[in-house]
């Protein structure tokens, strides 16, 4: 990891397992201090973007803020960072990446786990929530898209190239260091179709009005999918994912995940 990396204070590597064996690096960052008494210490397990690791400085700023309110677990998603395989560009090995983190947080004798999901780790979040062998106590989605094959932004139809076509695949290997795997042969259940079944476990969808990956439309969708039980934030100058993350956003999540498992 670059010299950054080892920047919060006990934060300790830690690698993992996928069920199809593919191996995961990543991190587990303590809380910043001891629970309240007679409460249920939270873990956070957050779901990177794409392109995003946990030795990034997004993927760091955000685990120094969210740790205020508990531990924070996070594994590069396959094709990312130091873990093995090829992305699977938020289909079914991301959400197999996500259940194998939670399943290490439980083994580990955790109490309450609220995955933090963001962009392809948003839909991820969603897709294990209602799918996952290893389920949280609560979910967190920010900036999700809703549907695959979105094309509706100039730079959704970038990823898409960089996706779908060899040369793009090239690029992203060699500028951004993200391996990806060949397109998808069968399209899984997107977050749209997976979303109704999450409940009653807590949900949270979050969305900023200045995302210039996703328009509102899928925030819409999923909030009204997702149905009365769920909770949807539609976040003034809040723009995407972890770059566009703020202390103050982050913040607001550790205490609606505060108060959602401690109520």
């Amino acid at each position: 990891m670059p010299a950054g990396a080892a920047a919060i204070a006990g934060m300790r590597h830690v690698t993992v397992h996928a069920s199809d064996g593919v191996r995961l690096r990543g991190v587990v960052v303590p809380p910043a201090g001891p629970p309240v008494p007679g409460t249920r210490p939270l873990t956070f397990v957050v779901a990177h973007g794409f392109t995003n690791s946990v030795s990034r400085p997004s993927f760091l700023r955000l685990a120094g803020w969210l740790r205020r309110f508990g531990e924070v677990r996070a594994v590069d998603f396959r094709g990312h960072g130091g873990s093995a395989g090829r992305s699977g560009s938020g289909g079914d090995p991301e959400v197999a990446d996500l259940d194998a983190a939670v399943g290490a947080a439980r083994a580990d004798g955790t109490d309450a786990v609220v995955t933090l999901g963001l962009s392809m780790g948003g839909g991820a979040a969603l897709r294990h929530a209602a799918l996952g062998r290893h389920r949280p106590d609560a979910v967190v989605s920010v900036s999700a898209v809703s549907r695959w094959y979105v094309r509706d932004t100039a730079l959704m139809r970038r990823v898409h190239w960089l996706h779908e076509t060899t040369a793009g695949r090239r690029v992203v290997s060699r500028m951004l260091g993200v391996r990806l795997d060949e397109p998808w042969r069968r399209v899984p259940l997107s977050p749209l179709q997976a979303v109704s079944a999450i409940a009653p476990t807590p949900l949270l969808l979050v969305h900023g009005d200045r995302d210039e990956y996703f328009p509102l439309e899928h925030f819409r969708t999923l909030a009204q999918a997702a149905g009365p039980s769920a909770t949807a934030w539609l976040v003034p100058g809040f723009g995407h994912a972890e770059g566009g993350a703020t202390a103050p956003l982050v913040e607001r999540i550790g205490r609606w995940a505060s108060a959602t498992i401690n109520p």
